[in-house]
């Protein structure tokens, strides 16, 4: 394809599909000729979108959020370039269509993994951290930790796929111990043992709303509540939805069930993963 990147995310379950639609949105408003790839439960609530490639996707992860690595193997298939969004990330002008991006990852934010972790109380993950870095003999004092809801990964002579693989046997760990989530650690552990470059670039090439990046931005004086109301509001609507009684208790049926499926179903990932 002639473009030079592209846009993409995870979109699995109503509530999260309901904010990618509305990102397509912002995408064929403010980035039309940019592709937007979905990886979604159901990819034809995307048919009226041209821009937008969606793909069949059933989650494999716990609790989703190391799906992530399946979005950007599908996109770096396409693009030679792609930039990951949460689905909740709404763009809120141009899109510049010469933006020049170095190979490896680019994240917004980010920092040392032990930095991060270190802030965090009654962190359960490093210990976690510091037994994987120690079985593959990774350095943690050269290994970054990256926020996930922006970032962007750019071909580098094969390392994103080396990336990619120990993401999944790494992530394989974390879950086997009960981490579910904090998938920035893995990821930077998976790019510090593959050799994929880290860098960080706060400087925003477009205008976003994030809830808690925008939170962020009002408390240093960068945003006004006033001007982004509309966009917290809309969040809020679709993040808590009202549901009867009834439903809500279905609905956690259903969540406990599907979580104690896939946990069982890990094991045999595990099993089948030649770098576990």
């Amino acid at each position: 394809m002639a473009e030079k990147f592209c846009f993409c995310t995870l979109a699995v379950g109503n509530r999260y599909r309901t904010h990618a639609l509305m990102l397509a949105r912002d995408i064929q408003k403010h980035s039309p000729k940019t592709s937007f790839i979905v990886l979604t439960d159901q990819p034809h609530d995307f048919e009226k979108y041209p821009h937008v490639i969606a793909l069949k996707h059933r989650l494999q992860s716990i609790k989703g959020y190391h799906d992530k690595r399946f979005v950007l193997a599908k996109a770096l298939k396409l693009f030679n370039t792609c930039i990951y969004l949460d689905s909740d990330v709404r763009i809120l002008g141009k899109v510049p269509d010469d933006i020049e991006w170095l190979p490896g990852i680019t994240a917004r934010t980010g920092c040392n993994i032990l930095k991060h972790n270190a802030g965090i109380k009654h962190n359960k993950a490093l210990p976690i951290i510091k037994k994987v870095a120690q079985k593959l003999d990774v350095n943690l004092e050269e290994t970054q930790w990256f926020h996930e809801f922006m970032f962007v990964v750019k071909k580098q002579d094969g390392a994103e796929v080396k990336f990619l693989q120990l993401w999944q046997t790494i992530s394989y760990f974390f879950e086997m111990q009960g981490i579910y989530a904090g998938e920035g650690n893995v990821m930077g552990l998976a790019a510090s043992l593959s050799g994929l470059t880290v860098k960080f670039d706060s400087e925003d090439k477009f205008p976003f709303f994030k809830d808690n990046i925008e939170k962020v931005r009002i408390k240093k004086g960068q945003s006004t509540l006033k001007d982004k109301q509309i966009y917290f509001d809309t969040h809020k609507k679709i993040e808590y939805p009202e549901y009867s009684i009834w439903r809500k208790a279905i609905n956690k049926l259903i969540e406990k069930a599907v979580f104690i499926y896939r946990l069982f179903r890990l094991r045999t990932f595990t099993k089948q993963d030649l770098g576990f």
